[in-house]
């Protein structure tokens, strides 16, 4: 599909925190397969944008950004979720723009044919890749996700996995595990995020887990890097 089918529910003209150390603008690409209870983006969630961004506006937009914006973000959603997003992000590219993607790594196969035109990945691994239903709703996906971060591993793309963090949804054994599992593929850098308080109904609220310094430090001796975000 064309750059042009990409549904896009909103853009964020400038940012400096989500792409390390560069100028960057986001796209929020619309739609995501997975239900995450503490979701800070639920207006994105389903595959059809109230008020979409059209790309041509978008392309406009970032000519002429040229010598200013380093970079752009693609985010969601899940911006994997739309078959387009690979000949956005070539497009993207082609301007002379470095490219971040911030993704849950849903499509594997869809993210191989990424990764040759992107610069920087943001992972969210959002559990213990055998327990994902409970966060995510849906079963199966798990295995997606494990598959896709060793696709970014091994296309040799800078990288940062990240967590967010509710205790009612991903629990101390979870996070030991997912712990293991990463130190265990090589993964340098772990992020742990406080998850936001949602304007949604029935959203799960923050975590007092992350306070817990004795259980963050044992976390922590696994990495070169390892970060605690409050929201």
């Amino acid at each position: 599909m064309a750059a042009d089918d990409l549904v896009v529910g909103g853009m964020a003209p400038l940012t400096t925190i989500d792409y390390p150390g560069r100028l960057a603008a986001v796209l929020f690409c619309q739609g995501c397969p997975w239900r995450c209870p503490y979701c800070h983006n639920p207006h994105l969630l389903k595959r059809q944008a109230e008020h979409p961004v059209a790309w041509g506006d978008i392309r406009a937009f970032l000519r002429k950004r040229r010598g200013f914006l380093d970079a752009v973000v693609v985010s969601g959603g899940e911006p994997l979720l739309q078959a387009a997003v690979v000949d956005a992000v070539a497009g993207i590219k082609a301007m002379g723009f470095s490219v971040a993607l911030h993704t849950g790594g849903s499509h594997p196969a869809r993210l191989r044919h990424l990764l040759p035109h992107l610069d920087w990945v943001g992972f969210d691994a959002k559990t213990a890749f055998d327990a994902y239903a409970g966060v995510t709703g849906i079963a199966g996906n798990g295995e997606k996700a494990s598959r896709s971060l060793a696709e970014v591993q091994a296309a040799g793309v800078a990288y940062e996995v990240r967590t967010t963090v509710d205790e009612r949804l991903v629990s101390r054994d979870d996070l030991l595990r997912l712990a293991d599992d990463l130190a265990g593929r090589g993964v340098r850098t772990w992020a742990l995020q406080e998850c936001r308080e949602s304007k949604a109904p029935g959203r799960f609220p923050g975590t007092v887990l992350l306070d817990d310094g004795p259980f963050l430090e044992r976390l922590a001796g696994r990495f070169d890097g390892f970060t605690v975000r409050r929201a």
